[in-house]
């Protein structure tokens, strides 16, 4: 369908004293309204965000296009949901499909396109049950419930407490803040949510001392993205996995950003050889639509009966024909050895931006095409000047910026990003 050409009304949306920066109404021909951003960020929107001031009008695989018409290299996928690019023509055409034909009916029915994707979704993991959700929050939130009402229904009520670790971020629910432990995301929002054990990042055995008899969980991502790109080591996973089994405890992995094939496998608990009785997906799932899922065991899944947890929209039809279309290209054949060949290419790249300004650069981390670079001082002066480079990237915590690319990146444009990285490396690395 062709869109007619938009007639300007230059009407800001405020009063005359915003009118330098307000954005304005367009009208097509049709009389339909265009939103053209302003100068300034829109204060209807409520300041949670610390955005950097582009505005992007369209995407076309790794690259996103500014509404000035400016091409920046996406580096950062959306915070590592654009897994498979920017309006990749498969997902595309599936969301399209569905939109014409049905969009939402809640879960008090079956849903096809919703079974469809739990049943593949068990094909292709340990999971043997599956609840889908809208987000990564939700379904960290969910696996918290999951493991508590797991311990419940086999008569140890006393068992909800669940140990995670410090540099964790599971959502931005009270009770995924809770299981985090930041201070700076409880700050203002009272008590928080009771029964978390948090713990020191990679130490063993504060774990094992840890371990008491109202712990029902230990709850890790196998990699942190937003504590800094840090790996848990497969030996250590191997590790929390034997103490579970011997104490009787949950394992759930938080996999939202690490899932959907952003490491070369699947998902990365696959590299140590072990697998969770809980597990959180999001993000990469959707390719940018929302959706979240948590894959459980049988054992788990089973107390999960009618009326302990539910989701109005999770698992809708528009959701669960994307994600059936994500998996339709992550599970064909060649697809994550393509996405670990990129990676070690990429890998390969970063160390040159090291041997650019090792003094700024201190460590290359990350595992797959989710990588990052240790600075010697905080991110946002890095991530800025990659912006002027036209390369976009993400900042993380323990002084590190995320590189996250699209898992259909090509050669060339890792190479392009990779000589733009240098560029910032030298130009950042020389600022005392």
């Amino acid at each position: 369908m062709i869109t007619p050409p938009a007639v300007t009304t230059n009407r800001p949306l405020g009063g005359p004293e915003h009118a330098a920066t307000s954005p304005t109404l367009e009208t097509t021909a049709r009389g339909s309204a265009v939103f053209i951003p302003g100068a300034m960020p829109s204060q209807a929107v409520m300041p949670t965000y610390a955005r950097q001031n582009l505005v992007f009008a369209r995407g076309e695989g790794s690259w996103l296009i500014a509404t000035n018409g400016d091409r920046y290299l996406d580096f950062g996928s959306g915070v590592a949901v654009n897994a498979l690019g920017h309006a990749h023509p498969h997902l595309v055409a599936a969301l399209q499909a569905q939109a014409g034909v049905l969009w939402h009916t809640s879960n008090l029915y079956r849903v096809a396109e919703q079974e469809r994707l739990a049943q593949r979704l068990v094909a292709a993991t340990f999971a043997e049950r599956v609840f889908l959700c809208n987000s990564g929050a939700e379904a960290c939130e969910g696996a918290i419930k999951a493991a508590r009402r797991y311990h419940y229904a086999n008569g140890r009520p006393e068992r909800w407490r669940i140990i995670t670790f410090e540099g964790a971020f599971h959502g931005r629910t009270l009770a995924t803040l809770a299981a985090g432990g930041n201070p700076k995301y409880l700050e203002g929002f009272g008590l928080p949510a009771p029964g978390f054990d948090h713990l020191p990042f990679g130490d063993h055995a504060a774990l094992e001392a840890a371990i008491g008899p109202e712990t029902a969980a230990i709850m890790l991502e196998p990699l942190q993205g937003e504590g800094g790109v840090r790996v848990v080591p497969d030996q250590c996973l191997q590790g929390v996995r034997e103490l579970c089994d011997r104490h009787g405890l949950l394992m759930i992995l938080d996999e939202v950003q690490t899932g959907a094939g952003r490491t070369g496998r699947l998902f990365a608990h696959e590299w140590a050889g072990i697998a969770p009785d809980i597990m959180a997906v999001a993000k990469g799932l959707g390719g940018g639509f929302p959706i979240g899922a948590i894959l459980t065991t049988e054992a788990v899944g089973s107390c999960m009966t009618a009326g302990s947890h539910g989701s109005t929209f999770g698992g809708n039809p528009l959701a669960s024909a994307v994600g059936n279309a994500v998996l339709d290209i992550m599970l064909e054949p060649g697809f994550l050895e393509g996405v670990e060949h990129k990676a070690a290419l990429l890998k390969q790249g970063l160390a040159r931006v090291q041997d650019a300004a090792p003094g700024l650069v201190t460590q290359i981390r990350g595992r797959g095409l989710l990588t990052g670079l240790k600075l010697s001082r905080p991110p946002a002066e890095f991530v800025s000047a990659a912006i002027a480079e036209k390369l976009l990237l993400v900042g993380a915590g323990d002084n590190t910026v995320r590189v996250i690319p699209p898992l259909t990146v090509s050669e060339s444009e890792i190479s392009e990003a990779i000589d733009r990285l240098v560029r910032v490396a030298r130009q950042v690395g020389t600022i005392a």
